[in-house]
């Protein structure tokens, strides 16, 4: 991921003139596991620079032209030929318009001081486009976003910004080392409440001469002169000699008059366990867990507070303590925030760059029907064995099931229980905030509301699996078209069990999934076994009512009567024709355990890789397994790992054979469901969805 990082013009990037910004920058760019691709660009007249990735900006100033212009048109310029994948801007919102028109990275906007100050953010129209156009949005701290949506309601773009407070490193420090100091790091200005520090500070240096105090700042603009013997006052100098000064520090102070967006200076004196006392003013109370208050600023106030923390030593001590125990904002910790949200813009902008193998989590809803209304009944289908793989992954899964939902909710207003299905489902995504909406047969999910979840939600992936028949040649072939097309524009990819090159007509995105198997459901392992049943086949007509159809009959009930008359000595388990009832839940798995071989014959003229879940039932508990090589399964499967039949006579002869070599039948049944499982299961056919839906290259071998 490369990663192009823009300061504010002027901001210095320089170990001795640095400001905040470029403190933070510098900081946590060593920290994030995208160091390496990370440039960070600014303009300095100075020559050493924070960090080695720093690209200088150079231009040439004109009193008739904006500096300002030059420097954003320049910066453009260097990155025009190669794009950066993300642009960081740091606190200047006006520079968004021209890099989206000009460049096609992700943007992501860092905001250090109230964005109603801020050209490009002061009205609500100005912060609207920014949510519009940038990709994510960075508030240095909880008073910075207030300010920013402050006539802004957030809800529609809660995925789109987070806190991002300013960190520092946590060194060790040591309570018996502290000295009696009274520190002060800013701008010496009123707007900081220098003035007031000011005078504060030489009526309790004549008070108590054994303490001693040391400012750190300038302010050219204004004047404050205050002289002491125990006062010391230095210039602004580089971030590591404050650092060793706070480490000394008893007291800090911190007493802004202004809206101070959130304070360096305070988070680093509470790192470096000082007693810190501020005022509640803006986001300063961020900065540490446990500030001393000072709710109404003028000298008295500060006076009583500075001398009570001199005068008892356990009270600073227990303030020290506290503040050290508590500091959490480490340069790592918030690093880690900035990396996950560029992970985040990464999935979105469908950058095959995401490695899934990496402990990256997704959040994800999976709809489909898992069949709860039916007692057990139906508790081996693919929907929950896609749903065990993703939740094997270890990804945070809600699971939703559609038609038990529509069956309770069905109302006078709501007859179809459509409605509340759809309500259910874009609230959840509201208060959940998926990576990924997978739908599975969900045919009364509705198109509008998906895409509608995806303008709101721009990072949001939605895909589709689809396990019925679509060959022309097939049943229910128009129906199950207009069934996987409904909701086509808004799916990232769509996973049928036939594959979609062989279809007569084009689903977009569209890509072979295989019935797949799983460890908990398949696990019988019938070639370890001596069963005394031939041949399992079973039908599952009637699977909502679990009983035969009267008078219902297939072509399959004829291709198994005459198979069977070719098989006299053959013994045929079969269910759900022939008036034998078909079998579910447990029964099922009882009696499949009874045979050794098992045919796979599904609805229709065969057609490239369709089969139906059967397949993953037969092969993953270990029985030979019969299929039409018509179906083209010897593309994944060796002749002694599953059993291809040309025609009638042939499956006939093979059945015989294996009949007799019962030692050659389980060699092949147990290669078979070695294969099936290791390559066709769960975890990996989820895996396989979750990469293509958000736009990775899986390179499994049944991706042809």
């Amino acid at each position: 991921m490369k990663i192009a990082i823009l300061l504010p013009y002027k901001e210095d990037y320089t170990p001795k003139y640095s400001g905040a910004v470029s403190i933070h920058v510098s900081n946590l760019i060593k920290f994030s596991k995208y160091k390496n691709s990370t440039t960070v660009f600014g303009n300095t007249k100075k020559r050493k620079y924070l960090s080695k990735n720093f690209f200088n900006i150079k231009i040439n100033s004109n009193i008739f032209s904006s500096n300002n212009k030059k420097y954003l048109e320049k910066f453009i310029e260097i990155n025009k030929n190669k794009t950066p994948d993300i642009i960081e801007i740091h606190n200047r919102p006006s520079y968004v318009k021209s890099i989206s028109e000009n460049l096609k990275s992700k943007l992501v906007l860092y905001f250090h001081n109230n964005p109603l100050t801020l050209l490009g953010s002061k009205s609500k129209s100005d912060r609207l486009y920014l949510l519009e156009k940038c990709d994510f949005i960075f508030f240095n701290s909880k008073w910075t976003k207030k300010q920013f949506f402050d006539d802004i309601k957030d809800i529609n773009y809660l995925d789109k910004f987070d806190i991002c407070y300013q960190s520092t490193k946590k060194t060790k420090v040591n309570l018996k080392n502290k000295k009696n100091i009274i520190s002060f790091v800013g701008k010496l200005n009123t707007a900081k409440g220098y003035d007031i520090f000011g005078q504060t500070i030489i009526k309790i240096l004549d008070e108590y001469p054994n303490w001693k105090s040391v400012v750190i700042g300038d302010e050219p603009r204004e004047s404050h002169v205050f002289k002491h013997k125990n006062l010391k006052i230095h210039s602004f100098t580089e971030n590591l000699y404050v650092l060793k000064l706070l480490k000394k520090t008893s007291i800090f102070v911190a007493c802004s008059r202004w809206e101070e967006p959130f304070g360096r200076s305070s988070l680093e004196a509470s790192s470096m366990a000082c007693a810190t006392i501020i005022t509640d003013r803006g986001g300063l109370p961020e900065t540490t867990k446990y500030p001393i208050i000072i709710k109404k600023l003028n000298v008295n106030s500060l006076y009583i507070q500075i001398k009570k923390l001199i005068e008892t030593p356990k009270q600073r001590i227990k303030f020290q303590k506290l503040n050290y125990k508590s500091f959490y904002l480490t340069h790592q910790y918030v690093s880690n925030i900035i990396d996950k949200a560029r992970l985040k813009i990464s999935l979105s902008n469908k950058v095959a760059k995401f490695n899934i193998n990496n402990n990256s989590k997704l959040k994800i809803i999976h709809v489909t029907n898992f069949n709860q209304r039916y007692f057990g009944r139906l508790q081996y289908n693919t929907g929950i064995r896609i749903n065990n793989g993703l939740i094997r992954l270890g990804h945070n899964v809600i699971s939703l099931s559609d038609r038990d939902l529509i069956n309770i909710s069905k109302s006078f207003k709501d007859p179809t229980g459509s409605k509340y299905l759809n309500n259910l489902i874009s609230e959840t995504i509201d208060n959940f905030k998926p990576d990924l909406l997978i739908l599975g047969h969900a045919d009364k999910v509705d198109n509008e509301m998906l895409l509608d979840s995806k303008e709101r939600y721009k990072n949001l992936a939605i895909s589709q699996w689809f396990l019925d028949p679509l060959s022309r040649k097939g049943p229910d072939y128009l129906k199950n078209k207009s069934r996987i097309l409904d909701k086509i524009d808004a799916m990232d990819a769509t996973f049928t069990t036939t594959n979609p090159n062989s279809l007569d007509f084009k689903i977009k995105k569209s890509y072979f999934m295989p019935n797949p198997c799983d460890k908990s459901l398949d696990n019988l392992k019938n070639f370890n076994h001596k069963p005394y049943m031939d041949v399992f086949y079973a039908i599952s007509h009637g699977v909502h009512r679990g009983v035969l159809r009267s008078g219902k009959k297939d072509e399959r009930e004829i291709f198994i009567a005459r198979l069977k008359s070719k098989c006299k000595n053959i013994s045929f388990d079969t269910y759900g024709m022939f008036g034998k009832q078909p079998i579910w839940g447990d029964n099922f798995l009882t009696e499949l355990a009874n045979s050794k071989m098992g045919l796979n014959l599904s609805r229709g003229k065969p057609i490239k890789y369709y089969s139906s879940d059967r397949l993953a039932q037969l092969m993953g508990n270990g029985l030979l397994t019969f299929i039409d090589k018509k179906t083209c399964y010897n593309d994944f499967f060796k002749n002694d790992e599953m059993i291809f039949y040309n025609d009638l006579d042939d499956l006939s002869e093979k059945i015989h054979k294996y009949k007799k070599d019962d030692k050659l039948r389980r060699k092949i049944a147990k290669n078979g469901n070695y294969k099936y499982h290791k390559y066709f299961n769960s975890t990996i056919v989820a895996k396989f969805i979750i990469n293509k839906s958000i736009g990775i290259n899986s390179k499994f071998y049944w991706n042809k």
